[in-house]
């Protein structure tokens, strides 16, 4: 059920109610607690703690094996996935920075995933070719640089089974989705690309998610 002032785009979730409700369906344990409190000269933009419990309950629907993380930052959104893996799953997350990636194993050993994760560090463009060996992928989610979302999109919906789903974080580019710029114009391509090749719909998260099944038999 919706009412006039939602559908033109009002938002009932205010603070208490997103940590209320994020404590009720996705409360943190010791080791999500650690990740998601990133030390001071690192950027605290990993997805929220609801946002990484759907991330997970995704990899679970699906009964993923094989996953590609995009933008590993230090392992929060890394560590929802990888638990939600089936036995025998393996995760690969790319990170360009190699102190975030750094904090991302030292975070995964600690959650007692190092087994079932290795972080690639590079730019994703050149990381992801070396992966194609591993696939054909369960789940590609992508949270990296936003100008080459079309790019990043365009090697997951090649590299993904039929039924496989491709995520995308911050669909709505942080309000700047319909800018006349390099970033809106290449996010509004993954809109477009993931739209035409699967069955698909934009998740109003906060900032937006972009989930879509991967067509085909």
């Amino acid at each position: 059920m919706a009412d006039d002032d939602s559908r033109a785009g009002s938002r009932y979730a205010t603070r208490p109610i997103l940590d209320w409700c994020a404590q009720a369906h996705a409360p943190h344990d010791a080791a999500l607690a650690r990740a998601f409190a990133t030390p001071d000269d690192v950027p605290a933009i990993m997805v929220g703690p609801s946002e990484g419990r759907l991330l997970a309950l995704c990899c679970q629907l699906v009964g993923a094996r094989k996953v590609v993380e995009v933008g590993t930052l230090v392992g929060y959104s890394t560590i929802h996935m990888a638990r939600a893996l089936a036995p025998g799953g393996h995760l690969w997350s790319i990170e360009f920075e190699a102190r975030h990636a750094a904090i991302a194993r030292d975070n995964l050993a600690a959650a007692g995933l190092a087994d079932r994760v290795t972080v690639l560090e590079g730019a994703g463009l050149d990381v992801l070719p070396t992966l194609e060996p591993h696939g054909p992928f369960d789940v590609v989610f992508i949270d990296a640089d936003k100008v080459n979302y079309e790019r990043y999109g365009t090697w997951a919906l090649a590299n993904l089974r039929p039924g496989g789903l491709v995520l995308g974080d911050n669909a709505f580019l942080f309000g700047e989705l319909l800018d006349d710029s390099d970033r809106g114009r290449a996010m509004r391509a993954f809109h477009q690309l993931v739209a035409n090749h699967c069955d698909s719909v934009n998740i109003p998260t906060p900032d937006g998610l972009v989930l879509g099944i991967k067509r085909g038999s």
